[in-house]
């Protein structure tokens, strides 16, 4: 299986069922969209890793990968001042990923529960979601509570909003 060792024998020790696809890299939303086509009843995220201006928060905001959202409207949703995109060595640093294969399964690694998570709220009416196992040649996809179950375990900060009309 293409993904994080670490991150499959944490969903099998919180007993997660998750749906596994391999797929050749896709670092992209638009190289992953041509993978996904044949992936019934799944949303897929988009999961985007923002700093503050003062480099001492990061947050991850994860949406369906269909909408777009752009960071001055995002400012102001979030209500966390000016933000910008985090630094691969702050990805590397925070999630022990790197660029293309965001994910909030990259919670794994951030052991001090750094990153605070903005989810869509609209993520709670779809039958399924899905991420890259923090590696961009695959996807996994599961049931919100499911997800939510995993976030409970990392002990990171999370909340949902609305990020777009």
């Amino acid at each position: 299986m293409n993904g994080d060792p670490k991150l499959y024998r944490k969903l099998g020790e919180l007993v997660i069922p998750f749906e596994y696809h391999e797929h050749p890299p896709a670092p992209t939303i638009e190289i992953a969209v041509q993978y996904w086509k044949d992936i019934a009843e799944t949303t897929h995220c988009k999961n985007l890793f923002f700093r503050n201006h003062k480099g001492n928060q990061h947050y991850l905001v994860i949406f369906d990968h269909r909408q777009t959202l752009g960071i001055h409207d995002l400012e102001k949703r979030l209500k966390q001042g000016k933000l910008s995109f985090a630094s691969e060595q702050r990805m590397e640093k925070y999630l022990g990923l790197k660029p293309g294969s965001v994910s909030p399964l990259g919670l794994i690694h951030d052991v001090e529960h750094h990153v605070h998570l903005f989810l869509d709220e609209n993520l709670k009416n779809l039958p399924k979601i899905s991420f890259h196992p923090n590696e961009n040649t695959a996807s996994a996809g599961d049931w919100l509570p499911d997800f939510l179950k995993f976030l409970e375990a990392m002990g990171n900060s999370y909340e949902f909003l609305e990020l777009y009309d």
